[in-house]
């Protein structure tokens, strides 16, 4: 999986970007390089503590990584963590990430 981690890069998936709400997280993509799925996350002090906000951090990266296989190439996404994402685990997160795809028409059904 290949990190966003410029500011320009953030801002392009905010501003044209699509977002999908949810109550843990809020997620925008963009179209992006051909061919590659990159994923950044932002997760503010509101959050908590530097532990709640790395535990929010892994929870999202191990959804998205769950769902790499099934995501349609070429686009960018930014997570951003609400604050009830600490009370969930990442396969909760994950199913919710999958819901968001299904309906932005950007999940691809493999036979694995």
């Amino acid at each position: 999986m290949i990190k966003l981690k410029e500011n320009y890069e953030f801002r392009k998936a905010y501003n044209k970007g699509k977002s999908f709400v949810a109550p843990a997280f809020v997620m925008y993509a963009v179209k992006g390089r051909k061919g590659k799925v990159r994923l950044g996350i932002t997760v503010s002090k509101k959050i908590g503590s530097a532990v709640k906000r790395n535990r929010a951090k892994r929870v999202i990266t191990a959804a998205f990584g769950n769902c790499l296989k099934n995501i349609a190439a070429g686009y960018d996404f930014v997570v951003v963590a609400r604050t009830r994402i600490l009370e969930l685990k990442s396969t909760q997160v994950e199913e919710t990430m999958i819901k968001q795809l299904k309906a932005a028409d950007m999940w691809i059904e493999n036979d694995d």
